[in-house]
């Protein structure tokens, strides 16, 4: 926005009212274009953090099914033989579990990284940009 106010080739009384609503749209033209820009990152951001923390999310439900298929497996084979044997299943069980709660957490996290999801820093510059438009404004129509 200081380009709005500072870098003029002449004086504003020097130039004609077309000439300066030509380099007011242009400027508010590429100011809209930046602020589309940044918007556009901003959402791609938290686009990818939600795509993370879903695919963590599923990866944590399937590893806890595996899990209640292991359990399933332990319990069969604690009553089956009751050797040893058992004691492996149920630590692969709850390893599995372990894994499955720490995705789901670090999932839960991602997801949350994500919301929400309008652009809150494009937002802030467009009310910054607004505010100084009107600020330049009142200055030029009282001097």
């Amino acid at each position: 926005m200081a380009d709005v106010l500072n870098g003029r080739t002449a004086a504003p009384s020097d130039q004609s009212t077309a000439e300066l609503i030509q380099r007011a749209s242009e400027q508010v033209s590429r100011l809209v274009r930046d602020e589309i820009a940044l918007a556009k990152a901003e959402l791609a951001e938290k686009g990818k953090h939600a795509g993370i923390g879903i695919g963590l999310f599923g990866t944590g439900g399937v590893l806890a099914m595996y899990g209640v298929g292991t359990l399933i497996a332990t319990l069969i084979i604690v009553f089956d033989l009751f050797l040893p044997l058992w004691l492996a299943a149920l630590i692969i069980t709850v390893a599995l579990f372990l894994v499955a709660g720490i995705l789901a957490l670090v999932g839960k996290k991602q997801v949350t990284k994500a919301v929400p999801p309008e652009p809150q820093a494009a937002i802030e510059s467009v009310k910054a940009d607004v505010e100084e438009v009107k600020h330049a404004v009142k200055e030029r129509s009282r001097g």
